[in-house]
């Protein structure tokens, strides 16, 4: 008796390594953005206003225990980290930068990690959604790394805030007429 082979068609192995690098793909995509919600929960922070004109946004601790939350300098998007042990608000050199600060005068800041140098700079504007003061001191400091922005008391103080479990409440009034 003759033995017969049936071939069936096999499936491609590009096919299959082309399938399985597009999963992989979209995985470490979700994988990345559930990190990034993480370490930013307030992307996209809203911002009620009050009909006696008080604003208010609500801010969800991240899960390293810090308040971050997107806002603009200048009309520029940037991401802030709330601190209230830094007096004024601090930017990575690189970040000044790319969003057009000047540098001017030496000044030397007293930090955790010791003293250091930075650069003061004025602010037209800094804002969390509606929530916006302008012409604000910061210091641009060569020695931040990464995109992220410490926003000091010199904002902070000039509205009011506070924290409830894992939520920080921010209030900003109408200015007296």
């Amino acid at each position: 008796m003759k033995r017969s082979h049936i071939t069936e068609a096999a499936t491609p192995r590009w096919l299959v390594y082309s399938v399985w690098l597009i999963l992989l793909g979209l995985l470490t995509y979700v994988f990345n953005g559930w990190l990034e919600q993480g370490d930013n929960p307030n992307q996209s922070v809203e911002v009620m206003e009050y009909r006696d004109g008080v604003r208010e946004a609500k801010l969800q601790r991240n899960r390293h225990g810090h308040y971050v939350v997107n806002g603009e300098i200048n009309d520029h998007p940037v991401t802030f980290m709330l601190d209230t042990g830094a007096s004024d608000i601090s930017i990575p050199a690189e970040v000044a930068s790319a969003i057009g600060l000047r540098r001017g005068a030496e000044r030397r800041y007293h930090t955790a990690n010791g003293t250091i140098t930075a650069y003061t700079t004025r602010l037209e504007s800094v804002s969390i959604g509606a929530i916006r003061l302008d012409g604000l001191r910061a210091s641009i400091n060569p020695h931040m790394k990464g995109e992220g922005i410490l926003l000091g008391m010199n904002f902070l103080k000039q509205i009011e805030f506070s924290q409830r479990g894992n939520q920080l409440t921010l209030r900003q009034y109408p200015e007296p007429q």
